[in-house]
């Protein structure tokens, strides 16, 4: 992508209106749901993009897309859009530096709703393969039960998946990942 590519501030959502703009950043990536196209299998579409507000704060500080809102389309600035996810996502941060460090890793990352957690991460892309990966980002203070663990190993095991914790501390920027393989005894 050699230039940014502009996208419009939707409620809580960024939307890339030019189809061919949203399959290029589709096609960079795996960013963003095409509209009316619930699991894309091509990376060409004729409909406007959507993009959740953790991409968008990924690819605006990346310099790939440029945010603007209003009739007037006033441009919208890194940090209002950072404030605004900030606003929307609990412990915005934290996943962000998750997202951030799984995106720089280049693995691709979307939202993990439809499994109970933060994200389910691919190797090659939704719709290429399966992601073998769920995303639980907690702090490294928080409790974590037994029945928890249990819970979230009983889940990734039916769907097929790693379950994953990520602890990030802010600070240093590092990233644990705690990995959790199930075995049968």
């Amino acid at each position: 992508m050699s230039e940014k590519i502009e996208t419009e501030f939707v409620e809580n959502f960024l939307v890339v209106w030019n189809p061919q703009k949203g399959s290029e950043l589709y096609r960079h990536g795996f960013y963003g749901k095409p509209i009316g196209i619930p699991k894309p299998k091509i990376m060409e579409f004729d409909a406007p993009l959507i993009l959740d507000l953790m991409e968008g704060v990924y690819l605006v500080k990346n310099g790939k897309i440029t945010v603007s809102e209003g009739p007037e389309g006033a441009k919208v600035s890194f940090k209002k859009l950072r404030s605004r996810a900030r606003a929307l996502y609990e412990e915005f941060d934290l996943k962000y530096a998750v997202y951030r460090d799984m995106r720089d890793r280049g693995l691709f990352v979307t939202p993990g709703i439809k499994y109970g957690c933060d994200y389910a991460v691919y190797k090659q892309g939704p719709g290429v393969d399966h992601a073998p990966y769920m995303v639980s980002v907690r702090k490294a203070k928080d409790e974590l039960t037994a029945t928890d663990i249990v819970k979230a190993g009983r889940l990734a095991t039916t769907v097929r998946k790693r379950f994953i914790i990520a602890v990030p501390d802010l600070e240093t920027e590092n990233i644990r990942y705690l990995i959790f393989k199930w075995f049968k005894a």
